[in-house]
């Protein structure tokens, strides 16, 4: 139960919930702390942010206060080793420990998001995520909340992690990768243009904790590519990036080559944009992909999307590139 108080008769009561206070353009956070004890001195601290009442709270046995709901979900829905905040406002926030991709089980952010007075919002799954960023946050509505609503959150992430032995709401750890750069185009070959593929492609990867660990160059000459292809592949790199040549000009040979050096393609071209004309594939078990001159130029591409996986080891199939036209207009 809440009970109303003047705030000038609170002196010596404890806040129910945290107070905020907001100097526009300057400050907005929490002036006072659930459970804070009044005291005078907080009397005009209290008027200035227009809090002439304050309320004090009796739960019932089947109450939570939103803090501790919010923190009890937190608990329920994550992996063990990430991050957690203090319960603020109703809401903990959740972060990474590590440079990683993010694992979220969509599914059920949206059953917590059935319950109603509750919240859960996450980040996309399989975005990269540096260390300390935000994978999600828990927040309740109310200031008070159903016992059994939370109750429902812990049964439904119990559920998931003995179905798929994993929490809903993980980071898998992004490994060093060793990747071989093909810089394909007679004009930055022969020394016409400045080749700004390389140094885009490697602030990526190493964004990514990755590293370019050898660039080549060379002519647009299909046998000349397949050439350097195979013996990047020789060099055992984790995987191999071909920049240039990507589009259906008659002079760009890269996509043939591509295929010409034992490529399986997966898919030449995506449903996205930018970075629509973006082929993946395999040589082996080693990636392979050819990037298209947006990576040059735009800050998120189709390459940005699929990198990170590619980066864990994760197989990509013609059913992932399919899935980036839903949202896939940048």
């Amino acid at each position: 139960m809440l009970k109303e108080v003047p705030v000038q008769q609170a002196v010596g009561m404890r806040l129910a919930h945290d107070l905020t206070q907001i100097i526009p353009g300057q400050f907005k956070g929490r002036l006072f702390k659930k459970g804070h004890l009044i005291t005078e001195s907080d009397i005009p601290k209290l008027l200035d942010i227009g809090k002439e009442h304050i309320y004090t709270l009796e739960l019932g046995e089947q109450d939570l206060h939103e803090d501790d709901a919010a923190r009890r979900m937190a608990e329920a829905l994550i992996d063990e080793s990430l991050l957690m905040s203090e319960p603020h406002e109703g809401k903990v926030s959740i972060q990474s420990p590590v440079l990683g991709v993010a694992k979220i089980a969509k599914d059920v952010v949206d059953q917590v998001n059935r319950l109603g007075e509750i919240a859960l919002a996450t980040i996309h799954h399989n975005k990269a995520v540096a260390v300390g960023g935000k994978l999600a946050a828990t927040r309740v509505i109310p200031l008070v909340v159903s016992k059994q609503k939370v109750e429902l959150v812990e049964q439904i992430a119990q559920q998931y992690k003995r179905t798929y032995g994993c929490a809903p709401i993980s980071v898998s750890p992004l490994p060093v990768r060793r990747i071989g750069l093909l810089t394909t185009g007679s004009e930055v070959y022969n020394g016409r243009i400045k080749d700004k593929f390389g140094p885009a492609v490697k602030a990526k990867l190493e964004a990514l904790g990755s590293v370019v660990a050898e660039q080549r160059f060379v002519p647009d000459d299909r046998e000349l590519i397949v050439k350097e292809i195979k013996g990047l592949v020789a060099e055992g790199y984790d995987m191999i990036l071909v920049t240039g040549g990507m589009s259906v000009d008659p002079d760009d040979r890269t996509p043939g080559a591509i295929a010409a050096a034992g490529a399986d393609i997966v898919s030449y071209g995506t449903p996205m944009l930018p970075g629509s004309m973006l082929l993946a594939g395999y040589i082996g078990h080693t990636p392979i992909v050819g990037l298209p001159g947006c990576v040059m130029h735009d800050p998120y591409t189709s390459f940005d999307v699929l990198l990170p996986r590619l980066l864990l080891g994760e197989r990509i199939d013609k059913e992932d590139i399919v899935a980036l036209g839903y949202g896939g207009l940048l």
